[in-house]
């Protein structure tokens, strides 16, 4: 779709992490059409900064695997690519299953209680088939393990991969495909409550691990 309506959304200027945030945001939620084409002119306009943080945040969503800049100089949103998307997979499903692994031996009880309310809010949003609560509900639910683990590195990794399945997560929880994750999340705070560290490490796995990519959305 065109560049959103409105200029300069963001009054003051923007630290190039918001930057990047809200363009990879935009790509993610489809604002931001697979192929379409991003003009920085009309980046500028929209988001109120110059044409240097705006650079910056694409080459990084360059490295993240969501934008293509083409020899002309040119910058699209990257199509849908199977490939890409499950290897993105592969590192998102790796890291989550060393955040439990890290973070069950000193996970508190206020923690696992922030995951059974997070899931309970999950399974809502599914059933009412609201994506951006389904998606913002197991975020909260996977970033749980994520701030115990206490390795930073893990959430560094996550902020470039993850975006890339968040395209098709998206489509995922706007369906009842994804009820097996509620069922899969109950199974994780039982072992965490439990203290099985590595149990609820290989099921963080298989959660993520549990969204295929048959083809090409």
């Amino acid at each position: 779709m065109p560049t959103p309506a409105g200029s300069g959304i963001h009054k003051r200027p923007l630290l190039r992490d918001n930057v990047f945030e809200t363009l990879r945001d935009a790509i993610v939620d489809g604002t931001f059409a697979p192929g379409e084409k991003l003009k920085d002119t009309e980046l500028e306009k929209w988001l109120g900064v110059s044409r240097t943080p705006i650079r910056e945040a694409l080459l990084r969503l360059e490295h993240a695997g969501l934008v293509i800049v083409l020899k002309s100089k040119a910058t699209i949103v990257a199509p849908y690519d199977v490939a890409s998307t499950v290897s993105s997979q592969q590192v998102v499903a790796a890291m989550h299953e060393l955040a439990a692994r890290l973070a069950v031996p000193a996970i508190t009880a206020a923690e696992i209680a922030a995951m059974t309310a997070a899931n309970v809010r999950f399974e809502r949003a599914l059933m009412d088939l609201d994506v951006e609560s389904a998606l913002s509900s197991d975020d909260d639910f996977h970033s749980v393990f994520v701030a115990a683990s206490g390795n930073p590195v893990i959430r560094e990794v996550l902020e470039q991969a993850t975006p890339v399945i968040r395209r098709v997560e998206r489509m995922r929880f706007s369906s009842f495909a994804a009820r097996d994750s509620v069922a899969q999340h109950d199974q994780i705070i039982e072992l965490a409550g439990r203290g099985d560290a590595e149990g609820a490490a290989q099921v963080s796995r298989d959660n993520w691990l549990s969204l295929r990519f048959i083809e090409d959305p």
